[in-house]
């Protein structure tokens, strides 16, 4: 990752204007002293840079500014304020199909975006075949790109996009448009650009995405930028802030951007490193064991607490070994009656990546209803397929309150355990598929 800002941004604002009418437009124009127009900011005092070589997610919640902040960037829209500076080529995967004239058939689209992109003509057709193949679309290419569902116009505009090897890449939530082959090819090509030193935007409200992708992430909220951090820090306050109860969201909010002024002076404790760790396998217990990014939600109907790991005996246990069963357990009191009640849990790497969990109930059979003052006791059983490492727990209750499905509570990165090292291990990565291997040979 190079030290050279490719994106700059120095109090950037965009504001738009909003009628109550349609005909207020056009008394606007005729009268401008007289509008009547109410001015709507999208953006307040952005600041950020991005660095060569960088990967960074953009998370907030529909409306929050995202798009438009994009949009800026790659000069689709000119702020209302501030100071934009781009360096380098740039392809852009913004609104679906955007940039595409629906009359022209794909093939025509190629080579009108590609000349967008600054390909000249004989690049496009020297790449012509490559993006054809990559976007896979069949004798669509020769029709009208109105006819195409929403995944040939992903194909087609990632294809065209990723042609001409942008020094930066803007990818908008595009992607989870199409299959999931067509994905993996998608984040395949994503990875190559990293590898080559590209750069890249991505917005996405998928967390295990941004986390696994990213290097870098921003948290956006009407219009402001209120937290930059790590992707699993981030995400896990866009989590937060999303599910938190609207008379406590500006309470939140606050919290984010307390938050973020910690992390600009170097407030902020770090988790001890993992070497740092001890690597007894002698013990079962290690009681300094403790997460310090423990994220709490505002309860809304039930409180969860005693959440431990223990052995099929009961033993509380934190050091686990690989292919022993446990008890992932915590206990849940309700301070009001709720309805289709679930609990879940997931366990995740270090760098935030969802390994897997459980719910405790199907969405068509969740248990129907908890009376206020129900005190539950709730457990999973899992054999520990994991490799050596250290791994988080994250415990949920959802359930309806007044009509509404949301989060009772939830605490993320609650808890966290290690699975310690043996000798002569043969597997690799970071689950264990309890795979056997059987060679067969003859001697000459």
């Amino acid at each position: 990752m190079g030290e050279e800002v490719v994106i700059s941004l120095n109090n950037i604002s965009k504001s738009f204007k909003q009628y109550a009418h349609p005909a207020d437009r056009l008394k606007e124009l005729l009268l401008p002293t007289k509008s009547s127009a109410q001015e709507f900011w999208a953006l307040r005092d952005i600041n950020l840079e991005v660095f060569q070589g960088q990967t960074v997610g953009i998370v907030g919640r529909n409306g929050s500014g995202k798009s438009t902040l994009l949009q800026i960037i790659v000069k689709t829209l000119i702020p209302t304020t501030g100071e934009i500076i781009v360096n380098g080529r740039v392809a852009a995967l913004l609104e679906l199909g955007s940039g595409f004239n629906p009359e022209f058939t794909g093939r025509q689209n190629v080579f009108f975006n590609g000349r967008i992109l600054g390909l000249s003509h004989t690049e496009i057709e020297a790449k012509f075949e490559e993006i054809e193949a990559f976007a896979d679309i069949g004798d669509f290419i020769n029709q009208p790109v109105k006819t195409y569902s929403s995944g040939m116009f992903v194909r087609l505009a990632f294809a065209v996009a990723i042609s001409s090897d942008p020094d930066i890449l803007v990818v908008d939530e595009a992607l989870s448009v199409g299959d999931e082959a067509f994905q993996r090819k998608c984040f395949s090509r994503i990875q190559s650009i990293q590898e080559r030193g590209g750069t890249i935007l991505f917005v996405s409200h998928s967390a295990t995405s941004i986390i696994e992708l990213c290097q870098i992430a921003f948290l956006i909220d009407r219009g402001e930028l209120l937290l930059k951090g790590t992707p699993k820090l981030v995400v896990s306050k866009y989590q937060k802030l999303i599910y938190s109860p609207l008379d406590k969201i500006e309470a939140t909010r606050q919290e984010i951007r307390d938050l973020n002024h910690q992390t600009k002076h170097g407030e902020i404790k770090k988790t001890p490193s993992i070497v740092e760790l001890p690597n007894q396998i002698d013990i079962s217990y290690d009681p300094n064991f403790i997460p310090q990014s423990t994220i709490s939600y505002i309860p809304q109907g039930a409180k969860i607490s005693n959440i431990c790991i223990v052995t099929i005996d009961r033993k509380k246990v934190n050091i686990l070994r690989k292919k022993e069963e446990y008890f992932y357990k915590y206990q849940v009191t309700f301070t009001e009656t709720a309805y289709k009640v679930r609990f879940g849990m997931l366990i995740k790497t270090v760098s935030g990546f969802e390994l897997g969990g459980a719910a405790s109930h199907t969405l068509n059979q969740p248990i129907e209803c908890i009376n206020r003052g129900d005190v539950v006791d709730v457990e999973f059983k899992f054999r520990c397929l994991l490799q050596p490492g250290v791994y988080f727990l994250n415990a949920g209750v959802v359930g309806f309150l007044n009509g509404t499905e949301t989060y009772l509570d939830r605490q993320i990165d609650v808890a966290m355990f290690r699975v310690c090292q043996e000798e002569d291990i043969l597997e690799t990565g970071l689950v264990d598929f309890c795979v056997q291997a059987d060679i067969s040979y003859v001697k000459l």
